[in-house]
């Protein structure tokens, strides 16, 4: 999952990781630059990088269990070190304050501890869905570029290994997808453009359907002059306050103004960008909990099945 900053990719990893699970399949989200806010999406505290259970699965929809962890490269690389019978080195570099030089080495390293930790969680089959909420857009390049940087200056050795091991999970188009999210706004289908083409042409990675968040659900019958709201007041017996009236009718303008705005800016999209969209609507919360999730992830799911017919 990737997207310039802004644009709700988190709101999106917790969408498509609920509506997974009312799919039936389990989910695990990896967040890999912390304090997401995530977890809090359903309902939960901070992630660590223990696994755990923010939407337990069962209930009256038969859904799968959703599971959340937190990665990073000081901890991924100790973990590395100690699966290979190197904990007397882990426990040192800990000791020492040395795991940061050792985790930066070389440029991408981090990265790559990231990644291939993804890699290894995938192998092992932890779930039928891992979603990674990936950095936001300018670094995610950079991020899953990392493999073939390394590769191009390693050789030999685990670190090559472990480069050629992620490379290969990035390049195959049956395990592993790159879901972008933007809103309907220029700048922000600027960005999504220029990614997408980055991300194949740089990283060779698959690109799944493209992710319109925040899009304004039609309203039917709205009404864009005083005289038509108070028609409309007085018709639903409703007695407006002087002024009322007026407000109302600018808010309908805005509205309506704001989706034409939105609609040429998804029209731009498709021109500039032959993906099939998800467009997942606005929630007019100032945060969003479980309600919202759960909301959007069964938009999700109806938006994909409309998607069904088409070729991916």
């Amino acid at each position: 999952m990737a997207g310039k900053g802004g644009v709700g990719k988190t709101t999106v990893s917790a969408t498509l990781a609920r509506a997974a699970a009312l799919a039936g399949l389990s989910t695990l989200v990896v967040e890999v630059e912390g304090r997401s806010g995530l977890a809090s999406m359903f309902g939960q505290g901070e992630l660590g990088y223990e696994e755990v259970v923010l939407s337990p699965g069962g209930g009256p929809d038969g859904a799968a269990d959703v599971r959340a962890r937190t990665l990073t490269a000081d901890a991924a690389l100790l973990e590395y070190l100690e699966d290979h019978g190197m904990s007397r080195i882990s426990r040192r570099l800990v000791a020492t304050g040395a795991l940061d030089v050792v985790a930066t080495a070389a440029p991408g390293i981090k990265d790559i501890l990231l990644l291939g930790k993804v890699k290894q969680l995938e192998r092992a089959g932890v779930a039928d869905l891992i979603v990674l909420d990936a950095p936001a857009a300018g670094h995610a390049i950079t991020f899953l570029q990392s493999a073939r940087s390394l590769l191009d200056t390693v050789s030999v050795g685990p670190i090559n290994a472990q480069a050629r091991d992620v490379l290969e999970l990035l390049e195959d188009h049956r395990r592993c997808q790159v879901v972008l999210v933007t809103i309907p706004e220029e700048t922000p289908v600027n960005e999504a453009v220029e990614t997408a083409f980055s991300l194949e042409d740089r990283v060779g990675v698959g690109l799944g359907p493209i992710v319109v968040n925040g899009v304004y659900p039609p309203v039917d019958g709205l009404v864009t002059t005083p005289a038509e709201v108070e028609a409309a007041a007085a018709e639903a017996g409703v007695a407006l306050r002087p002024g009322e009236a007026e407000v109302l009718a600018e808010a309908a303008r805005f509205r309506l103004d704001r989706m034409a705005l939105q609609a040429a800016q998804i029209e731009r999209l498709a021109a500039g960008l032959p993906l099939p969209q998800i467009r997942l609507p606005f929630q007019f919360t100032a945060e969003i909990g479980p309600a919202e999730v759960d909301a959007l992830a069964r938009a999700l799911l109806a938006e994909v099945e409309s998607l069904a017919g088409l070729p991916l």
